[in-house]
């Protein structure tokens, strides 16, 4: 018969060789909690798109109503909010950009002028190189003051390639310069199939990309630069009493269509990235080797009418909200809220909100001291048994170490978990 141990007192002489015991006793639970430390905290993401992985559907592909016939090389669909793609055909077929290149390139002069090294009233000088480039033209003249903001309606409204050189140059101090920091842009938004040889999109065998990048680069351009969306809404520009209209034809068909750019080279056929605003929810279409403007057109509001129509975008969790409550050991807490640094939205065949189940995965066990924002697992996003997303999961308050003995009493218990 097993002898019970009489429990020790905190007073009586064994206690020490009891602690040291103990000590031996629990060291496995310190070993297991080394392999698997919380990660540290992680900061705020940057408005990046994350593009669907191989194990996540596409929303289209639950969807009822079949996406349109389009005439087009490659095309797609996504949800801003939400950062889904709906659907897509040849999303990482490379291809040329053409004057889709822009996109990044005002981007980068966006970026510049909210940091401070750009001025929209600044002026810049009109090099002979930015005067002699080839193609669409704002028609400035060389040697001449410009300024950043008349420049940047040359570089959209126009796609005006001596504007969009005289703006890197002004960003840079050459065209190659600001190449480089396009390509580096590329690699922090994740574009693994992008490549930049010049900031205007003219040809060349290794200026590449695709049509899921491309739509990565709309969302945050977008998503991080709204206060410049009229430029890609206005819709003629005068300079040098020469008035050019935006190419994009689709900003006088409907109302809600605010931008993008268009693109057009002999061998990248007729391009178009359009974006649209509809009761607070935007989306991003994407059209390349069209057979005409005529066609990227008509492709591109058949895309966005059917990725309004036939999908809703919900916001399942808040940034306060958790998906899950998890168990802390060793804490001030028992309990701990994990869930996104920013809200968590879903784009889902229309009326189907209801149906998402939220499956969380995350470190466990979870072991305090644990710091607000610290990255700690996943969240997955299901629909009719098919994975649309994943998201991290971030530890949403700091939970504090607990007390001595509160830490051994968790260390005991989870001998027995």
């Amino acid at each position: 018969m097993a002898m019970i141990p009489k429990k020790p007192s905190f007073q009586s002489p064994r206690f020490p060789r009891f602690l040291a015991g103990l000590a031996f006793l629990v060291s496995p639970v310190f070993a297991f909690a080394q392999a698997a430390p919380p990660a540290p905290a992680a900061s705020a993401p940057a408005a990046v798109a994350s593009p669907a992985s191989d194990n996540t559907a596409t929303v289209g592909e639950l969807a009822t109503v079949p996406a349109p016939n389009l005439t087009a090389r490659a095309w797609l669909t996504l949800d801003v909010n939400s950062g889904q793609i709906i659907a897509a055909q040849n999303p990482d077929e490379k291809i040329e950009p053409a004057s889709l290149t822009k996109l990044m390139s005002a981007y980068l002069v966006f970026e510049a002028i909210d940091n401070k090294r750009l001025a929209l009233d600044q002026m810049v000088n009109i090099s002979e190189k930015a005067w002699k480039t080839e193609g669409s033209r704002m028609f400035v003249k060389p040697n001449t003051q410009v300024s950043v903001d008349e420049l940047l309606q040359g570089l959209v409204v126009q796609s005006g390639n001596d504007a969009t050189v005289a703006l890197a140059e002004a960003v840079a101090g050459s065209e190659s310069a600001f190449a480089a920091l396009m390509n580096e842009e590329a690699a922090k938004e994740g574009l693994r199939d992008t490549h930049f040889v010049n900031s205007t999109g003219l040809p060349d065998p290794t200026h590449l990309t695709t049509v899921r990048d491309l739509a990565v680069m709309a969302r945050n351009l977008v998503s991080k630069h709204p206060h410049y969306m009229h430029y890609y809404s206005q819709k003629e520009f005068t300079y040098n009493k020469i008035k050019q209209h935006n190419r994009n034809r689709l900003l006088w068909s409907d109302p809600t269509i605010d931008g993008l750019k268009t693109g057009h080279t002999q061998s990248a056929g007729y391009c178009l990235v359009a974006t649209a605003l509809r009761d607070g929810r935007r989306v991003v279409s994407v059209i390349v080797g069209a057979s005409s403007d005529s066609a990227r057109t008509e492709n591109s509001l058949k895309l966005l009418n059917w990725s309004f129509q036939n999908f809703d975008t919900i916001k399942l969790f808040d940034n306060t909200q958790p998906a899950v409550n998890a168990r802390v050991w060793e804490g001030q807490a028992e309990t701990v809220g994990l869930g996104g640094l920013e809200p968590i939205w879903i784009t889902v065949p229309r009326g189907k909100g209801p149906q998402v189940k939220p499956v969380a995965q995350y470190t466990q066990p979870l072991i305090a001291p644990l710091k607000k924002g610290a990255k700690v697992g996943q969240v997955s996003l299901s629909l009719d048994g098919k994975v649309l997303r994943q998201e991290p999961l971030y530890v949403l308050s700091d939970v504090q170490e607990a007390g001595f003995f509160g830490r051994v009493y968790d260390k005991i218990r989870l001998l027995f978990e």
